[in-house]
């Protein structure tokens, strides 16, 4: 029975995935369109995070719609079930779960945030304009 009920998913996995990238692909937000320096800023800031994802994982592909809609430039790793990305996830992060954003400061340390709606915010406050003075910070600012 496990059988029939792994091939089951599997096939419903084959057929709706290819749907769901053709979906992503026909809804594309707009992306922002920023003063150059103010881009050049915040794709600085973009170097010092990477998101762990899955292709075909609707809250992976609800996290790159808001980063095409947000015009940020940033690493993407996909994460299957095997391989060195995934070892990565779980070595850094603790868990096999996407998506993940994997934020690191200069000096090497990071910090893994995993809800797409933490990410999705967290993504939104960086991505808020800049004046020439402002410093908007990498890491999360913990609450006590």
């Amino acid at each position: 029975m496990k059988i029939f009920v792994r091939l089951f998913f599997k096939t419903l996995r084959f057929v709706i995935g290819p749907l769901m990238l053709l979906w992503e692909f026909a809804t594309r937000p707009r992306a922002l369109v920023r003063a150059p320096a103010v881009q050049k800023k915040l794709d600085q800031q973009c170097r010092h995070l990477v998101l762990y994802q899955y292709r075909t994982c609707p809250f992976c592909i609800r996290v790159r719609q808001e980063i095409r809609r947000l015009s940020l430039n940033m690493e993407r790793r996909n994460v299957p079930k095997e391989g060195s990305n995934r070892e990565d996830l779980v070595r850094g992060g603790g868990q096999a779960k996407v998506p993940c954003l994997k934020i690191s400061d200069p000096a090497g340390h990071s910090q893994w945030l995993y809800d797409s709606a933490a990410i999705i915010a967290y993504l939104r406050g960086i991505a808020a304009p800049l004046s020439a003075d402002d410093q908007t910070p990498l890491f999360i600012k913990e609450t006590p």
